[in-house]
C-alpha cells in the first residue's frame, strides 16, 4: 500500500510528495516529502488530522507505520541503504540498519519486518530486530515488489519468482519455509496483496488488465476480474477490504476500479423472460463453442464499483476503509491531496467524492484524537510489556534468542487484548534493544 510519487506540484518544490502509504488496517495516512515526513489519522471524513510531523531527515521516500502504534520505519534518499525505527512519540530512534544496497520497499506487521532489496529479501523479528533469514536466491526485483500478511499468526510473505512470467513465491515467515509458487499471470508481475486475515492473495500483471485472487496456502485461483480491454495500465495499488468483501484497485488512469468478492452458485438463476434475458442466456451458451481465451473473458467478472479521479498519469495508492461507521473509498495521490469517496456496498456504481484535503498544509495536530475515536479491531495483538529502561543505553532489557528477557529481566507472556496497540508510554512493544546494524551478511548490534 505504499507508492513512490512523481513529479511535484507547481509551486511547491519546497514540500514534494515524494511517497505516501496507508498503515496496514487502513487507519492511518503516512507520506515522505522533501522536508521530511507526516502521519495522518483517517478517523474523520471532514477533518483530516496531523498525528505527528518530523522534519529531521529530509528527502523521505519510504514511511510506514506499525497499525496506530508509535513505531515509524523510515528510509530517506541521502541514505538510501539505512533503514530507521523511531519511537515517534517519544521522539527517540528504536535502531538502524545499513544494507548491501538501496532499501526499495518495507513491509511490516506485529511479527515481522521484511526489507526488499533489488536482489534479496530481509526478514528480521519485529521484537528485538534480530535478522531471522535472508532470501537471496530471488530474480532481479528492480521496483522492489513484495507483500507480508499483517495477520502475524501466519505473516506469509509474496515476490516475484521470475524475471519474464507472472510467478509468484509464496513463503512462511514463521517456520521461515517457501510454501509453494503460483503460476498467476503470463506477463510479468505489477501488483501483490494480501488479505487481513492471510488467506488470501491478489495479483496484476504488468498489462494491467486482469486480477486474479487465489488461496492461501495451496494457491488455487479463486476469482479472477477484468479491469479493461481497450489499454493497458500500470497498476498503482492493489488492496482488499479489512472484511475481505471487497479488492480495490487503482492505476495511472483516472478510473479507480472495485471488485466484489462473492461466491457464484453453480446453477445460474432463470433469466426474465425478456428479449435481454434470451439473448443473455444465447450468449452464455455460445462461449462454450468459443477458443479458451475468448471464453475466459467473457466469465471474467467486471468491477462492482468505480471512482472517478480528475487526474489520470499521476502516481497514486488506493485504500478501502470504514470512516464514520460507513465504508469509504480513500486515494492519496501524487498531486498533493487526499480523495475520499463513498462507497455503496448494495448496488455499487460509481462512487461520490465527499471531500478533498491536501496533504502538504499544516493538517491538525492531535496526537491521541485517533485512538479515542477508532473502534476496536476485531482481531487485536497484545503487547509484550518491557520494564522501564534505564538512562544508560547499555541497561536497555531486550529480548534474547529464545525469547527471554536479557540480563535476568522477567518480560511477561502475551496476552490478547481487545483494541490496537499503542506505543505511547513505557510499557511500550516491542521492547527492542537501542541497536545499530549492518546487514552485509551477518546482523551486528551493539
Amino acid at each position: 500500500m505504499e507508492a513512490e510519487a512523481a513529479d511535484a506540484p507547481p509551486g511547491r518544490a519546497e514540500a514534494v510528495l515524494s511517497c505516501f502509504s496507508f498503515n496496514q488496517d487502513c487507519t492511518s495516512l503516512a507520506i515522505g516529502t522533501k522536508t521530511g515526513y507526516k502521519l495522518f489519522s483517517l478517523s474523520s471524513v471532514e477533518q483530516l488530522d496531523q498525528v505527528h510531523g518530523s522534519d529531521e531527515i529530509p528527502d523521505v521516500y519510504i514511511v510506514e507505520r506499525l497499525f496506530s502504534s508509535s513505531l515509524v520505519v523510515v528510509v530517506s534518499h541521502t541514505k538510501p541503504r539505512q533503514m530507521n525505527v523511531y519511537h515517534f512519540k517519544k521522539g527517540t530512534e528504536i535502531c538502524n540498519y545499513s544494507y548491501s544496497s538501496n532499501i526499495l520497499s518495507i513491509r511490516l506487521n506485529r511479527q515481522r519486518l521484511l526489507v526488499c532489496l533489488e536482489e534479496s529479501i530481509y526478514i528480521h523479528n519485529i521484537k528485538d530486530m534480530k535478522l531471522l533469514k535472508t532470501l537471496l536466491d530471488i530474480p532481479a526485483n528492480p521496483t522492489g515488489l513484495c507483500a507480508l500478511s499483517i495477520n502475524h499468526s501466519n505473516s506469509y510473505v509474496a515476490y516475484p519468482g521470475s524475471l519474464t512470467t507472472g510467478e509468484i513465491v509464496l513463503y512462511d515467515g514463521n517456520s521461515l519455509k517457501t510454501v509453494c509458487t503460483i503460476a498467476a499471470h503470463e506477463g510479468t508481475l505489477a501488483a501483490i496483496a494480501f488479505n487481513a486475515a492471510g488467506s488470501k492473495l491478489a495479483s496484476a500483471s504488468a498489462k494491467g488488465t486482469v486480477i486474479r485472487v487465489f488461496s492461501v496456502p495451496d494457491g488455487q485461483k479463486l476469482y479472477e476480474f477484468r479491469r479493461g480491454m481497450k489499454r493497458y495500465v500500470t497498476i498503482s495499488s492493489l488492496v482488499f477490504s479489512m472484511d475481505s468483501q471487497f479488492l480495490c484497485a487503482s492505476s495511472n488512469t483516472e478510473t479507480v476500479h472495485i471488485f466484489k468478492l462473492e461466491q457464484l452458485s453453480t446453477s445460474r438463476p432463470e433469466e426474465p423472460s425478456t428479449w435481454s434475458g434470451y439473448m443473455g442466456k444465447m450468449f452464455m451458451a455460445a462461449t462454450n463453442y468459443l477458443p479458451a481465451q475468448v471464453s475466459d473473458m467473457m466469465n471474467q467478472d467486471r468491477a462492482f464499483a468505480t471512482g472517478r479521479l480528475n487526474f489520470s498519469g499521476q502516481r497514486n495508492s488506493c485504500t478501502l476503509s470504514t470512516i464514520q461507521k460507513l465504508p469509504r473509498l480513500l486515494v492519496a495521490s501524487s498531486d498533493g491531496h487526499l480523495y475520499i469517496y463513498n462507497l455503496d456496498p448494495q448496488d455499487g456504481g460509481e462512487c461520490v467524492l465527499i471531500k478533498t484535503h491536501s496533504l502538504l498544509g499544516s493538517g491538525t495536530t492531535e496526537d491521541n484524537k485517533e485512538n479515542d475515536l477508532r473502534p476496536p479491531l476485531p482481531q487485536s495483538y497484545a503487547a509484550t510489556v518491557a520494564r522501564p529502561s534505564a538512562a544508560s543505553a547499555s541497561t536497555v532489557p531486550g529480548y534474547s534468542e529464545d525469547g527471554g528477557a536479557l540480563r535476568g529481566e522477567v518480560i511477561p507472556e502475551h496476552e490478547f487484548a481487545t483494541g490496537p496497540v499503542c506505543l505511547d508510554d513505557e510499557n511500550e512493544f516491542p521492547p527492542i534493544i537501542l541497536c545499530r546494524g549492518s546487514q552485509k551478511g551477518k546482523t551486528k548490534q551493539t
